[in-house]
């Protein structure tokens, strides 16, 4: 038999016997590559270490130096905790266990649900295997012994997802650890050679789960844990994890009062009057950003008849995540999930003139989504919400110039807000509408924006929309997190199926592209995002409450609100705290509260005619006329968040 020639990544080559196990080309390479080695790259594919080679191929031995090392480090440790779980808990049955950005996690349907001291249990067991250096073995199996083996074993979820997965294939990939009563799962890999190689893990949560996240399928118990290659990676990120819960918006909105929920309306928040001025502001500012921009905002139907979904798809492809309504006549009507149909309406009532191109529609009405229960959570997922939504109508030449200008609305809009973004292209999928070459026309269009502006970016490909390719933002927060926020997408198909038309220079009929943004997404989310990333302490032009006078005593009261009147009349939002309690406990309760300035005046002030200016970052600022703290703050608002440090500081 001819032997088989790896190519290594340095460009080396290597001459091994057909059938030799990856693992074996390490410690050619290296002793230290040998002890290292996790996983492999055989070509385009990752492999286990076990796998042999049968014909010439690059390969590359991966160690804990490689992102694609980690994932398949968390997958492994996903594995490590079902055979925890079964092994505790006989009779569970598993469901599917992914890595993810940041960790992993495993669904089971159990009797009860896990409590933490479960959890404790659990982690211990997994750390017992993993001592014992149990071997993650590859096993091939004939397709309907393996259906045959779960279906035994009372784990009809697996026999799905193998009817599913193999349709057509004599056999499955299937992993154990240490052997089949141990622990054994239908699953592609690959995997780390031995649980020995998982040293730093933590099971930080559970949560409720649906087979296949449809509320119609089966109950699922969720477990969440996160690996990293080192216990210092480990800790770091679990001390990033206690910062979260402290910056989490649902306890920081609760303790700043601005807003709540009630089971009477699931998915629907109830603004209070502080988060009812932050969301306000937040519109306003968006309008204040689009108007010289040359949009139109619009206000459309929140229901509408079946038949506009029916012509915009939505009705055959997203019906479930509607809420459908009877009118008067048993006609079904649906409450508006997104604006682009009603948009298409809008420009279709009247003749549109290749002149009148682009035209920018802006709205913010509200939108509703059937989201299942089991997945709501405070802001991040509800069933009611606004977005700051445009639909920009485009000839085929202006879509470069127009996505050129959405990038600069998105750096302006994010740089006020003084966030970091990263860019993602996102390219054609598998399955998409339209032609090819199209496609390819758009893709060039976003590209070239892209360069043209500037703008560094990546490729995701594969990940476009059905109907077109896209740029994503990734915001980073104050803790290193990621939030996918602004969008900008190319749509070819709403114009088609609502036969849209503008007159062009050749006096002939052609048809527009539509291009979706949004810049913050829905405002709730990015409401929960803001309150994560300052952790309640908004920069002075977004907060709700900018400052707050305090009088020291009643006599100093009638002054007090003088000042308020001055702050109000020159447009910051004031408030007054002249309840009978020490200075002391106002400026606590103020700090509290995240409020950017606070304005003590006692006898002094009242004889001087000024006020003792506290900051919430710099403590005493010493006093200061009222017009010279009005026009400090004024600059500070100016400069939004481009600013290190507030100017009256």
């Amino acid at each position: 038999m001819m032997p088989v020639v790896i190519t290594l990544p340095d460009g080396s080559t290597r001459s091994v016997a057909a059938g030799t196990p990856v693992r074996d080309v390490a410690p050619d390479v290296s002793p230290r590559l040998a002890r290292a080695a996790l996983v492999a790259r055989v070509d385009d594919q990752l492999v286990d270490l076990s796998f042999p080679l049968h014909a010439d191929a690059r390969v590359q031995i991966l160690t804990a130096d490689s992102a694609d090392a980690l994932h398949v480090y968390r997958h492994s440790t996903a594995h490590l905790l079902a055979a925890a779980v079964t092994r505790l808990f006989p009779g569970t049955q598993c469901g599917i266990g992914p890595a993810l950005e940041d960790g992993f996690y495993y669904d089971f349907v159990v009797e009860k649900p896990f409590v933490p001291e479960d959890l404790e249990k659990i982690e211990a067991e997994m750390r017992r295997l993993a001592q014992a250096d149990e071997v993650f073995e590859k096993q091939s199996w004939p397709r309907d012994e393996a259906m045959r083996f779960f279906g035994d074993r009372g784990e009809p979820l697996k026999v799905q997802l193998i009817e599913e997965k193999t349709a057509g294939q004599a056999d499955v990939s299937v992993y154990t650890i240490k052997d089949r009563e141990t622990f054994v799962d239908f699953c592609l890999g690959p995997h780390v050679p031995s649980t020995g190689k998982l040293k730093a893990f933590k099971l930080t949560t559970t949560s409720s789960a649906y087979w296949k996240g449809d509320a119609k399928n089966q109950p699922m118990q969720r477990v969440y844990g996160t690996a990293f290659f080192s216990d210092k990676d480990l800790q770091a990120h679990l001390a990033r994890l206690e910062e979260a819960k402290k910056r989490d918006h649902r306890k920081v909105g609760k303790e700043l009062g601005l807003f709540m929920f009630h089971p009477w309306a699931p998915g629907a928040a109830f603004w209070l009057h502080k988060g009812t001025l932050l969301y306000n502001g937040l519109a306003e500012y968006m309008r204040q950003v689009l108007y010289p921009a040359g949009y139109d905002e619009v206000k459309t139907p929140i229901v509408f008849n079946k038949q506009l979904w029916e012509t915009s798809g939505h009705w055959q492809h997203y019906r479930e995540n509607m809420f459908v309504l009877e009118g008067d006549e048993g006609e079904d009507m649906a409450l508006k999930a997104m604006n682009c149909p009603g948009h298409m309406l809008v420009f279709a009532s009247q003749v549109r003139s290749y002149r009148d191109l682009p035209i920018r529609f802006h709205e913010q009405t509200a939108l509703h989504r059937n989201e299942a229960s089991g997945v709501l959570g405070g802001l991040t997922r509800v069933r009611q919400f606004s977005q700051d939504d445009a639909h920009c109508f485009v000839m085929q030449e202006q879509i470069g110039e127009e996505v050129q200008r959405l990038l600069g609305l998105v750096q302006q809009v994010y740089g006020d807000l003084g966030l970091t973004y990263e860019v993602k292209l996102s390219t054609r999928p598998e399955h998409y509408l339209g032609q090819r070459e199209t496609w390819d026309h758009a893709e060039a269009q976003l590209t070239q924006a892209l360069e043209g502006a500037g703008q560094a970016y990546t490729i995701n490909a594969g990940d476009g929309a059905f109907y077109g390719p896209k740029i994503d933002f990734d915001v980073t927060d104050a803790i290193g997190r990621k939030w996918q926020c602004a969008t900008i997408q190319l749509d070819y198909q709403l114009p088609e199926r609502f036969d849209l038309k503008y007159v062009g220079a050749d006096n002939a009929e052609h048809r527009p592209v539509v291009i979706h943004r949004a810049i913050f997404g829905s405002f709730e989310r990015f409401i929960a995002l803001l309150i994560e990333h300052f952790a309640g302490a908004f920069p002075l032009w977004l907060a709700p409450v900018q400052a707050v006078v305090l009088p020291i005593a009643d006599r100093h009261a009638a002054y007090a609100a003088q000042v308020r009147a001055e702050l109000v009349a020159a447009g910051l939002r004031a408030g007054l705290d002249d309840r009978q309690e020490k200075i002391g406990y106002k400026i606590r309760e103020a700090q509290l509260q995240k409020v950017p300035y606070m304005l003590v005046v006692g006898d002094k002030e009242v004889a001087d005619g000024t006020v003792s200016v506290r900051s919430r970052q710099g403590g005493d600022l010493g006093s200061r006329a009222v017009g010279e703290f009005l026009a400090q703050t004024a600059a500070e608002i100016a400069g939004k968040g481009r600013s290190d440090q507030p100017v009256a500081e």
